[in-house]
């Protein structure tokens, strides 16, 4: 049960999101109030919801926003203005890149994301192009830096729990699911006292594009400023980035 891990390909911008702690917030409400909506306000009987406050808590998210915003979910009609929508394109290397995004406005939406795939030298695609190179899975991220667990003690207790992989790498420890036994497994790790950098349900792709280069630089743009629009709630790529290609970009 390991596999070659993505962390380190996300790690480059923690220091980006930090510094958007705002603007993270604000999304991760917008999921709760959208769930909160759908399906009521007690995580117990909503599971949609009760994973968008795990998401929330793996972001750091205080309590009271978390609360607030399934208040007003549950309270008001603010949610029923946003749908979801996604989107499928190609960032320069031919990387695919899938987009999850909640919207009031869905022509706006389409027209910003299209503009920003265009602007940094990739291209929108229509539904379904990219979609098939990715698997809806249960995600699990142990930060390695915050537990003394050893990797075999974390691989059997994953095996036991029911997860299907555990990507192992310097900074982190992955853990994939099948979509509906990510709560089981996650309640499963925190009763070993584990706590999680990451839960979601994530598209993990069956298949790697290896850049490096100008093209790598410009691939993690188009996905940077994908992420830093308003509207956008998730992006996912089949992009590969050695560790020493990395910190040169982010040199």
């Amino acid at each position: 049960m390991s596999g070659h891990s993505k962390w380190h390909n996300r790690v480059h911008r923690k220091s980006r999101q930090d510094a958007k702690k705002g603007a993270i917030y604000s999304k991760m409400a917008r999921e709760i109030m959208v769930a909160a909506r759908a399906g009521g306000p007690d995580p117990e009987s909503n599971a949609a919801l009760r994973l968008a406050i795990e998401r929330a808590k793996a972001a750091r998210v205080p309590m009271e926003n978390i609360q607030r915003a399934i208040q007003r979910g549950a309270g008001t009609s603010d949610a029923d203005q946003y749908e979801e929508v996604s989107y499928e394109g190609y960032a320069p290397g031919g990387v695919a890149v899938y987009v999850e995004a909640l919207t009031d406005n869905r022509n706006r939406t389409t027209s910003e994301v299209r503009y920003l795939f265009t602007r940094n030298g990739g291209s929108l695609a229509e539904a379904g192009a990219v979609a098939w190179m990715f698997d809806r899975k249960g995600y699990l991220v142990v930060n390695r830096e915050e537990t003394d667990v050893d990797e075999d003690r974390l691989l059997e207790w994953a095996a036991d729990a029911g997860a299907e992989d555990v990507r192992v790498s310097d900074d982190a420890y992955e853990v994939i699911t099948a979509p509906e036994e990510l709560e089981q497994v996650r309640q499963a790790l925190a009763e070993h006292g584990l706590s999680f950098a990451e839960v979601s349900l994530s598209m993990l792709p069956k298949s790697e594009i290896h850049l490096e280069g100008k093209e790598a630089e410009q691939a993690l743009r188009l996905v940077e400023a994908l992420e830093d629009h308003d509207d956008v709630q998730n992006v996912y790529t089949n992009l590969q980035i050695d560790e020493e290609e990395m910190a040169r970009l982010e040199s």
